[in-house]
C-alpha cells in the first residue's frame, strides 16, 4: 500500500456528543424530544439525512429539510468541538503511517468548512495531503474517494479505505479500493457483519495491517 485514506465522523473522530448535540438542539428548537443515544446510529450520511433521521423518529419533518439542515449546520458549527475528540491511537497511528511514507488523506460526507475546521482544531490537519468533504456528490457513490485518490496521487489498489459504515464500505468498493472498518463507530449493524476485508477494535491495530 502506498495510501490510506480515512473517513472521519466515528472513525478518526468521535463526534457524536456534539453532532447528536446540536441534533437534539434543533428537535427541542421545534417542541420536538430529543433522540439522545439514539442519534449516534444516524450519523454517516450528511448532514441533512441526520436531521431528516431525526425528525422522522419525532414525528416528521415540521418544515421543508434544506431549511432544517441549514439551521441544523448553523447550531452545528457553533458547537464543532465542544466534546468532539480523536479516538484513542489516533494521532499516534497517523504518525507512525507517515514515518513509513504512507500518503493520507481523509474523505468523509461532513461539510467542506466543518471539515477543515475541524481537522485544524483537533490538530490532525498536518498529517493529511488531501481532504474532500460532502459539499458535492457524497458516499455512497465512489466519486468523493476518487477525488481524494486523485489529491494524493495515489491507484485504488494501492490504497486502503479505513471507515465505520456501510457507506464507507459501499463507496470505497465501488471504487476499488480495500476496505478495513472499525468496530467502535456509527453503525446500526455491526461491523463484523458488513463484509469489509477486515475490521479492527483499537485504531493502533492499523499498522500491523499494512505491514
Amino acid at each position: 500500500m502506498t495510501a490510506v485514506i480515512f473517513d472521519l465522523d466515528g472513525t478518526l473522530v468521535d463526534s457524536a456528543p456534539d453532532l447528536v448535540g446540536a441534533l437534539d438542539a434543533l428537535l427541542r428548537e421545534f417542541g420536538r424530544d430529543p433522540v439522545g443515544a439514539a442519534g449516534r446510529t444516524m450519523i454517516g450520511d450528511g448532514a441533512a439525512k441526520l436531521v431528516e433521521r431525526g425528525f422522522m423518529a419525532r414525528g416528521g419533518l415540521p418544515l421543508a429539510l434544506p431549511e432544517l439542515s441549514r439551521r441544523f449546520v448553523e447550531i452545528y458549527e457553533s458547537r464543532l468541538t465542544e466534546l468532539t475528540r480523536p479516538f484513542a491511537g489516533v494521532d499516534a497511528t497517523l504518525t507512525a503511517l507517515r514515518a513509513r511514507g504512507l500518503g493520507l488523506g481523509v474523505c468523509t460526507n461532513k461539510p467542506d468548512r466543518a471539515t477543515r475546521v475541524l481537522l485544524d482544531a483537533l490538530d490532525l490537519a498536518r498529517h493529511f495531503t488531501a481532504v474532500v468533504g460532502g459539499d458535492g456528490v457524497r458516499k455512497p457513490a465512489p466519486d468523493p474517494v476518487h477525488r481524494t485518490l486523485a489529491g494524493l496521487g495515489a491507484s485504488a489498489d494501492r490504497t486502503l479505505f479505513v471507515g465505520d459504515s456501510p457507506v464507507d464500505l459501499a463507496a470505497a468498493r465501488a471504487a476499488g479500493t480495500p476496505v478495513v472498518l472499525v468496530s467502535f463507530g456509527y453503525t446500526a449493524t455491526p461491523a463484523r457483519a458488513l463484509g469489509a476485508d477486515a475490521v479492527i477494535d483499537d485504531f493502533a491495530a492499523l499498522p500491523g495491517l499494512l505491514a
